[in-house]
């Protein structure tokens, strides 16, 4: 939700220009402090959650995460600055980071026959990219809607909106959590008076020491190449769009005319003004359209998973299967059409290509979900997930973000002359997907290959 609405969020909350210097250094630094600041508040608070899904149950963890991301979502809509955003944000993924760990936990435990679980594990993670389907769909009628929608701080913008539409997964949470059931195998041997208690330090134990280190790494280079590439896909495609010359200018005749006249009813300021939020919401249907192909990547891609996961045994092999293709393909599609390095068919070979990025990236943050809980016993299942999925991945792997839009963006666009902004994005994007996907394609060596069965208490 956030790379599609960062963009026109903080140009208001900032109160500046995208298209001017200012605003664009501006806004790629607060995109940099929002996306890694409140990946390390989700990921710290994780690691809790992870001890509390192993230590309090996995059903009660997961039902209350689920609702503070959900109703912090609805507040971030309200945000009045960038400061308000960020603290929503963060109190967003703390209920993010913590549902991933107890949903996996739990869903593997509902279902310990190896194939099943495998299967369910597999498609029911593929579905959660149609959430991802579904905010891209919220912002377009956002967009198209937004005049028709009640004003919010007297205004009618569609990311604010977008952002109250997170809320809608907690209103049948509501309703069905009464019948959610406990996982057996953790409430067996909480009510024998087996169940261990979890520590971190076992972790780093001989038998898990490994795996522990293995999987963190690779999850951060998934996050990495995520946050640090595609999730600023986003903020490129902009200077993309045909009408951007137009609404450039367009937007300085409107300021320049405003401070003439002294009066925003004037009737050519309010006519100026309806041309350049006519452009912006071209220009926002545009990014849309493309995020739409970089979530359907990501939707067939963890359905590609799902069903070569109980064809494929070496989990190595599949894991290769979506990193190689990805070491070459996905800094190709920031080299070349999102830079805009191919004029007649930039935007056409981008929707291609964030396919294909969402399709190889997003597959494996499903691959996680089959492969943890089959190298963990169930007294630790919530705190091996946990520190891979918010050390490796929330702590570590986003910090790619701040490395492309605070470092990298900043300085080719001031060490190579005439390089436009979004193209400077673009091919950072590019180093940091090559960097995380190499380094990834190598950790696979050491990737612990599971027995047939999850791991015995």
């Amino acid at each position: 939700m956030m790379p599609l609405i960062a963009r026109p969020a903080l140009a208001q909350l900032l109160g500046v220009d995208p298209n001017t210097d200012t605003g664009h250094t501006l806004i790629l630094r607060w995109t940099g402090y929002i996306m890694w600041g409140s990946a390390i508040c989700g990921g710290t608070f994780g690691l809790l959650g992870g001890y509390l899904t192993d230590r309090f149950g996995r059903r009660r963890v997961l039902v209350w995460s689920i609702l503070i991301y959900a109703f912090s979502a609805l507040a971030a809509g309200f945000s009045t600055s960038p400061a308000m955003l960020l603290v929503l944000r963060c109190t967003t993924f703390v209920g993010v980071c913590v549902e991933f760990v107890a949903a996996v936990a739990w869903l593997a435990e509902l279902f310990p026959e190896p194939r099943r679980r495998e299967a369910v594990l597999g498609y029911t993670q593929a579905f959660s990219s149609v959430g991802g389907l579904m905010v891209t769909a919220a912002y377009l009628l956002a967009v198209e809607l937004a005049p028709y929608l009640p004003a919010i701080h007297g205004e009618h913008v569609a990311w604010r909106y977008t952002l109250i539409s997170g809320v809608i997964p907690a209103l049948p949470l509501i309703l069905i959590r009464p019948f959610l059931p406990e996982s057996p195998a953790w409430q067996s041997k909480r009510t024998s008076g087996t169940l261990k208690r979890p520590s971190f330090a076992q972790l780093f134990r001989p038998a898990f020491r490994r795996t522990t280190f293995v999987t963190a790494a690779l999850f951060a280079c998934g996050y990495g190449a995520a946050f640090g590439a595609i999730q600023l896909t986003p903020q490129i495609v902009p200077g993309l769009v045909p009408e951007l010359p137009q609404l450039v200018k367009l937007r300085r005749q409107y300021e320049t005319t405003k401070a003439k006249t002294g009066n925003p009813e004037d009737a050519d300021v309010r006519s100026l003004k309806e041309r350049v939020e006519e452009l912006q919401d071209r220009q926002e249907t545009v990014v849309g359209g493309v995020q739409i192909y970089q979530e359907m990547g990501g939707l067939l891609g963890r359905f590609a998973l799902a069903w070569l996961a109980i064809r494929i045994a070496s989990r190595r092999t599949l894991l290769r299967l979506f990193q190689v293709p990805g070491l070459i393909l996905i800094p190709l599609v920031y080299l070349f059409p999102a830079a805009g390095n191919l004029p007649s068919l930039n935007l056409e070979l981008l929707r291609a290509g964030v396919f294909l990025a969402g399709f190889l990236t997003v597959a494996q943050f499903s691959f996680w979900g089959n492969y943890l809980p089959r190298v963990y016993p169930t007294y630790l299942r919530g705190t091996g997930e946990s520190f891979a999925a918010n050390v490796g991945g929330r702590m570590v792997g986003t910090a790619a973000n701040p490395v492309s839009t605070i470092i990298l963006a900043p300085w080719l666009l001031a060490s190579i002359g005439g390089l436009a902004r979004p193209a400077s994005i673009a091919y950072a994007a590019a180093a940091v997907a090559f960097l995380v996907y190499a380094i990834g394609s190598v950790l696979t060596f050491w990737l612990p290959e599971p027995g047939k069965q999850a791991v015995e208490d």
